[in-house]
C-alpha cells in the first residue's frame, strides 16, 4: 500500500514568516519544524508547497537539514494528497455558513 502525502507549506508553517515577504530570502526555520517533519516523514511522504523559487527553497531545506524528510517540492497542489497544513487555511466541515465565519474572522497566528 502506498504512503499517504501531507502537503505541508512553507511560510508560516516550517519557517518564523511573519507577513513580510522577501523573494530573495526565506525565514528562518521554525522551533520544533525538524523534528515535526522527521516525525511526518516516519509515515507520510511530505511534499512542500510554496509558490518560492524551488532552487531558493531546496537550498533552505539542505541548510535546515530538512532534505532527506521532503520528497518533493511543488507549487500545485496534488489531488492525492490526504492532508494540508497551512498557515491560511479554513477547514471546510459541511455548513457554509460556519465557514463563512470562519473567514471572516480569520487571522493568521502570525498576526
Amino acid at each position: 500500500m502506498p504512503r499517504k502525502i501531507i502537503s505541508v507549506d512553507l511560510d508560516g508553517v516550517l519557517n518564523n514568516y511573519d507577513g513580510v515577504y522577501n523573494h530573495q530570502k526565506i525565514p528562518t526555520l521554525r522551533d520544533g519544524a525538524l523534528e515535526f517533519i522527521k516525525k511526518l516523514s516516519d509515515e507520510y511522504n511530505v511534499e512542500l508547497f510554496t509558490v518560492r523559487d524551488k532552487e531558493l527553497v531546496e537550498s533552505w531545506l539542505k541548510e535546515n537539514n530538512l532534505n532527506d524528510y521532503i520528497s518533493k517540492v511543488t507549487n500545485k497542489k496534488n489531488p492525492k494528497t490526504t492532508v494540508f497544513l497551512d498557515d491560511r487555511a479554513v477547514n471546510f466541515n459541511g455548513d457554509f455558513k460556519a465557514a463563512y465565519r470562519s473567514i471572516k474572522e480569520f487571522k493568521p497566528h502570525w498576526k
